[in-house]
């Protein structure tokens, strides 16, 4: 039975327009689950999906003529004199894909349906093959309100957090604890046990592995890529020092950025970069670092609850818009920056002084609100839990 993911509303009105819809995301996000959802959302018969991870069907763009690849779908029922719909799962592994996406959206009015796991890839090639012609959503692990939808769990939770009594609260964090420990892959939410769960993490992990680092990544000391894996899971929600990670694992500064821009362009983690409102020298230029997911990095060693709790909101603000962090010299911080707009600071249990701080700082940054992300219940003003956002 599909479970309706939120991103579909977004996609929802382009389902007709003239651009190819490309979804990316990390692995086992449920691209796939979703594609073929909106394939069965297309009214017309004349489309056609296709498995990009068979060999068979990646045989199909091989030919150097792109006629030759129209006649390839006309002999499989697709007919080019009216509006052809042509689904495509994993991209990334058919390297010359955009420019034949190209070719047949413009000669042909092909609208394209598209999903990869690579977005180093269709950065670098659709960015220019297909300008103009292309609409991109990444699709992230589930919210936690998609989570509750997963498990059939009606819970509506208000907006104000003075309208959520401590019972409210209890309930609501019983199942947030589940969320936080083994995050948001719908393959997970839906194992019944704490050991499938386990398991599925296990494979999630495995596959992104063996799929993305040894096939894509092409790197000649694939156990360095693996160990700094390990490393940076145990650093969720600190800064990055390159040169303690150069020295830990042996290899060189440069290969480790070589290795940290490969694991954000297959969306495993995300460097938070600082906030500046120009060239301010308060600033620190470390990146912090957040997995694409809270159960992923517990899963791979992070047992810091308070750290834990961080990534999990920095998995729900990341689709809201962009993010940084800020902090000064003096030590004065907040944990994320929300569109250059909105300042949230994540405490497990907040006190008054972690309110009034956050203000200040917010003040000085000029910025539109403030609130502190709690996990325990409080009576404090300008607090909000980790299951609001």
């Amino acid at each position: 039975m599909y479970k309706q993911r939120s991103l579909f509303r977004h996609i929802e009105p382009y389902l007709h327009s003239p651009e190819a819809i490309i979804i990316t995301g990390m692995r086992r996000t449920g691209k796939t689950t979703l594609l073929n959802h909106i394939y069965g959302s297309i009214e017309s018969k004349n489309k056609i999906f296709l498995d990009l991870e068979n060999p068979v069907n990646r045989k199909y763009f091989e030919e150097e003529n792109y006629e030759r690849i129209k006649k390839a779908f006309e002999f499989m029922g697709i007919d080019f004199n009216a509006r052809p719909y042509i689904f495509l799962d994993e991209i990334q592994l058919v390297k010359n894909l955009s420019s034949i996406a190209k070719y047949l959206i413009d000669h042909y009015r092909v609208k394209f349906f598209l999903t990869g796991s690579a977005s180093f890839y269709m950065k670098n090639l659709f960015t220019e093959s297909l300008a103009g012609r292309k609409y991109i959503f990444e699709l992230f692990p589930l919210t936690f309100k998609e989570f509750l939808g997963f498990k059939e769990i009606r819970f509506k939770i208000p907006a104000d957090r003075p309208d959520i009594s401590k019972t409210m609260h209890d309930n609501l964090d019983m199942f947030y604890d589940e969320f936080m420990r083994f995050g948001g892959f719908p393959g997970v939410v839906l194992k019944s046990s704490v050991e499938e769960k386990k398991k599925a993490l296990e494979e999630i992990f495995n596959s992104f592995y063996q799929l993305e680092i040894l096939q894509l990544g092409d790197f000649r000391k694939n156990e360095k890529i693996r160990d700094l894996i390990l490393l940076l899971a145990e650093r969720v929600g600190t800064k990055i020092d390159i040169q303690k990670l150069s020295r830990d694992l042996g290899i060189s500064r440069p290969t480790i950025y070589e290795y940290l821009a490969f694991l954000e362009s297959t969306f495993f983690l995300h460097m938070l970069r600082p906030y500046s409102k120009g060239k301010s020298t308060e600033i620190r230029k470390m990146p912090k670092l957040y997995l694409c997911d809270s159960g992923l990095a517990y899963h791979l060693g992070m047992k810091d609850l308070g750290r834990l709790f961080e990534n999990s909101v920095f998995q729900d603000l990341k689709r809201k818009g962009s993010i940084h962090y800020f902090q000064k010299k003096s030590g004065a911080e907040i944990d994320f920056i929300l569109a250059k707009r909105y300042a949230y600071e994540v405490k497990l249990t907040p006190q008054a002084t972690d309110v009034k701080k956050l203000k200040k700082v917010a003040l000085e940054l000029k910025l539109k609100g403030a609130k502190i992300v709690a996990k325990k219940f409080n009576d404090l003003d300008d607090i909000i839990y980790g299951f609001m956002l």
